[in-house]
């Protein structure tokens, strides 16, 4: 089986970035220069979104469909001038838009698995402590577990079950 990976850019200026104060310039597709001295921690600088309404945010997905079954191996690059000064939150969410599970990058790369139940999701970037730093861009791959390794992780949730639930 062959794995899959997709490469997530930076495109353009939307209402799913930040710009107030900021400087944004678009250098390449694989180089996004971002500037603001006086950011707070905590802001989310961009947003990615698996899923869209065109007709009332006029943005549309800029995220590949993953599912609950697969685990994925998630590589952010950029460049900055603090270390671990960005950090990527992914948020899992139902179809009717209940928040399901997040996952918090912190760092430069980790591997997650998202929630079962997970119809859409979205990526952030997410200020903590880098002011300036030049986006290149994220790569999400679907990691292959093995028929061997999806058994056995499939009988650990089964057991946590039955051990809620006698």
């Amino acid at each position: 089986m062959r794995e899959k990976c997709w490469k997530i850019y930076w495109r353009d200026f939307s209402n799913q970035t930040y710009m107030y104060g900021s400087r944004v310039i678009f250098h390449s597709k694989r180089d996004v220069e971002f500037n603001n001295l006086l950011i707070p921690p905590g802001t989310v600088i961009k947003t990615w979104k698996s899923m869209a309404n065109y007709q009332l945010m006029r943005v549309e997905p800029t995220l590949p469909i993953i599912d609950g079954e697969r685990s994925y191996r998630v590589r952010l690059h950029i460049d900055e001038d603090a270390e671990d000064g960005v950090l990527l939150r992914f948020r899992f969410f139902q179809k009717n838009g209940v928040e399901e599970g997040i996952y918090i990058l912190r760092g430069l790369e980790g591997e997650f698995r998202c929630p079962i139940r997970t119809y859409y999701y979205d990526i952030e970037l997410i200020e903590s402590g880098a002011h300036s730093f030049h986006f290149h861009y994220i790569t999400l791959e679907e990691i292959d577990e093995g028929a061997e390794g999806l058994k056995d992780e499939k009988k650990k949730i089964v057991s946590k079950r039955n051990k809620k639930n006698p």
